[in-house]
C-alpha cells in the first residue's frame, strides 16, 4: 500500500528530474519511469493532445493505443471534464477502452498548462481498486512539475 512519505519521496525526485530545459516528451519520459521505479503498475506513460486527438506519449508497460478521441474512455473524459478520473473498475466505465484486458483499475490525471489540457498521465493496474485519493492528491501534484 502505497503511503503519504513514499509521495512525497517520489514528488522530491521528480522536481530534481524535470527540466525545463528541454521538452515535455523528454520530461514525460522519465517521469514515467520514475513513477514505475515507485509504484510499478501495467501501464504508466502519457497521452500527448495533438490537435483533437490524444496520442501514445512515452510510457513503461505493454504496447498501447496509440490515439484516443476527445471524451472516449478515461483518458479523453479526463481530457474532456479537466479533472482526474479514478476508476475502481475499468469494465463498469461507459465507454471504456480497452488497450489491455488485464488493466483492471486507472487513474488519468490531466496535465494543464495555461488552462489547457496537454497531456494525461495514465496509470493501469491489474487490480481492481488499485487507486485512492491519495494517489489523485500526489499525482496531481506531480504532473504540475511538467
Amino acid at each position: 500500500m502505497k503511503n503519504q512519505s513514499q509521495y512525497k519521496e517520489l514528488l522530491q525526485q521528480a522536481k530534481a528530474l524535470v527540466d525545463s530545459e528541454v521538452d515535455d516528451i523528454a520530461n514525460m519520459a522519465n517521469v514515467s519511469r520514475l513513477i514505475m521505479e515507485h509504484f510499478p503498475n501495467h501501464w504508466i506513460g502519457f497521452y500527448r493532445v495533438v490537435g483533437n486527438t490524444l496520442i501514445l506519449g512515452p510510457f513503461q508497460g505493454p504496447i498501447a493505443c496509440t490515439s484516443i478521441g476527445y471524451g472516449k474512455g478515461v483518458c479523453g473524459t479526463a481530457w474532456q471534464t479537466m479533472q482526474t478520473q479514478l476508476v475502481n473498475d475499468v469494465h463498469q466505465f461507459p465507454g471504456h477502452i480497452a488497450c489491455s484486458a488485464l488493466s483492471n483499475s486507472e487513474i488519468v490525471v490531466p496535465c494543464i498548462r495555461d488552462g489547457e489540457v496537454y497531456a494525461v498521465l495514465d496509470i493501469d493496474s491489474t487490480e481492481y481498486a488499485a487507486f485512492t485519493e491519495l494517489d489523485k492528491k500526489y499525482l496531481e501534484e506531480l504532473v504540475s512539475y511538467l
